[in-house]
């Protein structure tokens, strides 16, 4: 039986989630302003070093995205694996 959340539970877990994906946000808006730069340094200097960086960081931002929209469905990994350790030490409770 799954128990019902309440208003204070549901803050929480909204706010991480809200605190999550602004924290993607900010990710990625600096990786655009960053390669950005980077892209203009490297054209100026006529190189092409810029992309390296680029795929690198790129990568990051792309597997940040994936844990933050997909993998975590509106809980955080932690916050899961404490209910998981509550829910296993429950059930060794000595009854007496």
């Amino acid at each position: 039986m799954e128990k019902r959340l309440s208003d204070r539970d549901i803050e929480r877990m909204a706010r991480r989630s809200a605190g999550a994906r602004l924290g993607w946000y900010i990710h990625a808006g600096v990786y655009v302003v960053i390669t950005t730069a980077l892209g203009l340094l490297s054209a100026m200097g006529g190189k092409g070093w810029a992309v390296y960086p680029a795929l690198g960081w790129g990568a990051g931002v792309v597997i940040h995205g994936l844990v933050v929209f997909f993998l975590t469905d509106g809980r955080g990994v932690y916050e899961r694996l404490v209910q998981q350790e509550r829910e296993r030490l429950s059930m060794q409770r000595d009854p007496w």
